[in-house]
């Protein structure tokens, strides 16, 4: 699935997956789902890679808010964790998809 976004976006989302995450002990506060996104970057971006990349969210819906917790990337050939980060509109985009997909996981 792409991602509706502006021209002069860097990341493009094409395809995910959405999972509530059991919080078995009752002790967490709000829902928490982990989303897999598949995504594309241009060469010239710090997050490009030759093996393609996939992020890793994990998205909390509390009382009104919602947010995103944690994120990590991977490389999809090889499955190996990246150290990297977001810039502050990547994060924006993931949010904006994150809040309008939540409700589509499975359960």
């Amino acid at each position: 699935m792409k991602l509706n976004r502006k021209e002069d976006d860097m990341l493009t989302i094409n395809e995910f997956s959405v999972e509530i995450i059991k919080d078995p002990f009752g002790i967490l506060t709000g829902e928490r789902y982990e989303f897999v996104l598949g995504i594309e970057v241009p060469e010239d971006d710090d997050l490009y890679s030759e093996n393609g990349l996939y992020l890793k969210v994990v998205y909390l819906v509390d009382e009104g808010r919602s947010e995103i917790i944690k994120y990590e990337f991977f490389e999809n050939k090889t499955e190996q964790y990246l150290d990297l980060e977001m810039e502050d509109d990547e994060k924006e985009v993931v949010t904006a998809f994150c809040k309008d997909h939540y409700l589509e996981a499975i359960q």
